[in-house]
């Protein structure tokens, strides 16, 4: 097992089978869709959760495939093994029986609406010509249609209505109605709603799927996959066929993402047990319907690396799939209860939302409430456990999930933090640094500590990141942090480039209650005196030094200089 290699960004099943990499069976997916036989079915998961791979092996277990020449292709083989060949005749009798219709919709992520509907359209030339051999059945009015389809001369019109098209074309040659299968269909809509053509994009996608699954008595069944449910009022208009399976379905929980059990496993074939509580720290902390899930992208990611270098540490790699925009969007349009609940959140607290999944892209940022919500369904937060409230309202109790979302949050909050502190004027507390101004100090420094977020799991190393921040850019002066001086380390040296004027040496204290805040900061003071961190200073020409004890409790600050 261990010679395997691991399936890293492999998302096409008959790759993963045929060149040998690690496989984690999925396939009794096909068992519970068979069994819950439902007409179209959307399962919306965060990205990077085995929904394409999913996608992939429900076309190579259904498909009756078909070459160039359309001569039939088993693809019995790739299944060799699995759980679904156990599972009995009544499943097994639907292997390589059905024609299948597989688009994936992530092409269509383009700057206007134009490009995104060329690639659209590609895409759906792409699968006619897939098929086209079904063309020799055809009378010439229809030919000629799916030819300017292939072609991509097919109007409007005709493009909403294709997939229909393909199916019915489909059945008149295999005798069987069609199966379809959508990958990431929800990739057009959000791309357009941050370029500006969501409205086009939803009519769009409205009228296509419209005609594919409302309305097509070619259809045998659908599966869609989207990272989120969008309301049926703006695109699945009038479906009443559709069944949703969203993180709180207790169907189907498993087949996405990786168990306990899978991940315990994937470390022993990997010689990698002394890892699973890492692995478990970083990337558990899922919980889809009743099922505890780990992240597949990072854990495969995590036991890659650890492969090649065992005293590696782990990282955050589902943070670098994506720019992780809605983390910065929280962060910004926090009022002050909302960031307090995100000190809570990354402190390992909880917080309580009302939920809710009918959310269209272009209602995300209408409210926090929306967003938290969307935050929830694409994979930020966990859901500890939920309830119904008086109104008849369902609430869940939300969480961080792990240390790798943990760290999505810090890094955002941190950059955000940067950027509101390089735009703001600090003119008035650069002069009270310089002037020993204890109260202005105090004033300008609680101002900004009010505006941002802190980590409350990790007091000291937040505040020294603060104090470095507020303090940099002063003209003519240079910031250090944590250098050795004297017998100790100063938490922070103000050195100014010229040794004529004063330089200054920063320590600072938290405090567990608001009264100790002024002992705390003369505490800071004494340790500079008693440790000499000024000697460096001295030692590196600065004949005046001014010292500065800065005590912190919560968002409010001490100043006491000398």
């Amino acid at each position: 097992m261990a010679n395997k290699p691991l399936p890293v960004g492999v998302d096409n099943f008959e790759k993963l089978i045929t060149e040998g990499y690690y496989f984690i069976d999925k396939t009794l997916l096909i068992q519970e869709l068979l069994s819950i036989k439902g007409d179209v079915n959307l399962f919306t998961r965060p990205r990077r959760f085995g929904k394409t791979l999913n996608i992939s092996m429900l076309q190579y277990f259904f498909e009756d495939a078909r070459g160039a020449d359309g001569k039939k292709t088993d693809n019995s083989h790739l299944f060799q093994g699995t759980k679904i060949m156990q599972a009995g005749e009544e499943y097994l009798s639907y292997m390589g029986q059905y024609p299948v219709i597989s688009l994936s919709l992530k092409s269509t992520k383009q700057p206007d609406f134009h490009l995104a509907y060329q690639l659209l359209v590609r895409q759906i030339a792409d699968e006619f010509r897939r098929h086209r051999f079904v063309m020799e059945n055809l009378p010439e009015e229809q030919k000629k249609r799916y030819e300017d389809i292939i072609w991509e001369k097919a109007d409007t019109g005709s493009v909403s209505d294709s997939i229909k098209f393909l199916s019915e074309c489909l059945e008149n040659y295999y005798g069987q109605k069609a199966i379809i299968l959508i990958d990431e269909y929800d990739v057009p809509l959000e791309n357009a709603f941050f370029e500006g053509f969501y409205k086009e994009m939803a009519s769009l996608l409205r009228s296509l799927f419209e005609s594919a699954f409302k309305t097509n008595s070619s259809l045998k069944f659908a599966v869609i996959t989207g990272c989120l449910r969008v309301s049926k009022e703006s695109i699945f208009t009038g479906m009443n066929n559709l069944k949703i399976f969203s993180i709180l379905s207790k169907n189907y929980c498993e087949y996405f993402g990786f168990t306990e059990e899978e991940v315990k496993k994937i470390c022993r074939d990997y010689g990698l047990e002394h890892k699973y509580t890492e692995a478990k720290e970083w990337y558990d902390g899922y919980i889809f319907g009743n099922a505890h899930v780990y992240n597949p992208w990072s854990i495969i990611r995590y036991i890659e690396d650890m492969m090649a270098d065992n005293t590696a540490f782990p990282s955050a790699y589902w943070a670098n799939t994506s720019s992780n925009s809605i983390v910065r969007t929280l962060i910004e349009q926090a009022d002050d209860d909302t960031k307090e609940e995100i000190e809570e959140l990354i402190e390992g607290k909880m917080v309580e939302k009302r939920i809710h999944e009918d959310i269209t892209y272009d209602e995300v940022y209408n409210s926090m409430e929306n967003l938290w919500n969307f935050m929830f369904f694409t994979g930020y937060f966990r859901k500890v456990s939920e309830n119904m409230d008086s109104q008849g309202d369902l609430n869940a109790v939300f969480a961080l999930p792990n240390k790798e979302v943990k760290y999505i949050f810090r890094t955002k909050i941190l950059a955000w933090f940067d950027e509101k502190i390089k735009a703001k004027d600090r003119t008035r507390l650069f002069q009270a640094f310089l002037d020993h101004d204890a109260a202005i100090l105090e004033e300008e420094i609680s101002e900004l500590l009010l505006e941002t977020i802190s980590f409350y799991d990790a007091y000291e190393s937040f505040y020294h990141g603060f104090l470095s921040g507020i303090l940099a850019g002063m003209k003519g002066y240079v910031v250090k942090s944590n250098r050795e001086g004297g017998s100790g380390r100063s938490d922070l040296f103000v050195r100014p480039v010229t040794r004529r004027k004063e330089a200054f040496v920063v320590e600072f204290k938290t405090a567990k209650k608001f009264q100790e805040m002024e002992a705390k900061a003369e505490e800071a003071l004494c340790q500079i005196e008693d440790r000499q961190y000024v000697r460096e200073l001295n030692e590196d020409g600065y004949e005046k030094t001014g010292k500065y004890g800065i005590a912190f409790f919560g968002k409010d600050c001490l100043v006491k200089v000398r």
